[in-house]
């Protein structure tokens, strides 16, 4: 898994909605949250509403780009299902990017700063990293710390990926 310091491997794919992303290209030299799911992946079912939350709660000053692991017919209906409105991006059938990133599970995530370093990574789901993730990119941006995953939503503090 690529470690915090690193820089982050710049690569090139294909969006579901038919645009090429590029990082660092079109990352804008912002700050940009690179999530790595599979639409089979029932702790990526818990982490993405947290994920959204992040998009709305800061929703400007970074990036989310979510790559998924899978064809983009099923990444499509993935990404309408759970309500993703940032760019989805496709890493089948090869997984170039996903070999350069080497996720340990999905999710994964991986924030990297303007300059391209690996600021924050984690795998599976845990509300604390969330939040930790969260006000990370609140200092990035220069917007107040928001608490993204309370303790007491009814969902669970942590789940392995």
């Amino acid at each position: 898994m690529l470690e915090t310091g690193a820089l982050a491997p710049h690569f090139t794919l294909l969006g579901i909605d038919g645009k090429e992303y590029s990082l660092p290209n079109d990352a804008g030299e912002k700050p940009t949250l690179l999530v790595f799911f599979k639409t089979t992946c029932g702790t990526c079912d818990t982490a993405f509403p947290y994920i959204n939350r992040l998009r709305q709660t800061y929703p400007e000053g970074w990036q989310l780009w979510a790559i998924a692991q899978d064809a983009p017919r099923e990444a499509s209906q993935y990404a309408r299902k759970q309500g993703m409105q940032y760019p989805v991006l496709i890493d089948a059938p090869d997984y170039a990017v996903s070999r350069l990133y080497d996720p340990a599970a999905t999710p994964s995530l991986f924030l990297n700063n303007a300059s391209g370093r690996t600021l924050f990574a984690t795998h599976g789901f845990a509300k604390e990293d969330m939040n930790e993730l969260a006000a990370l990119i609140a200092q990035l941006v220069g917007a107040k710390p928001a608490i993204i995953a309370p303790e007491n939503d009814g969902k669970p503090a942590f789940k392995p990926g």
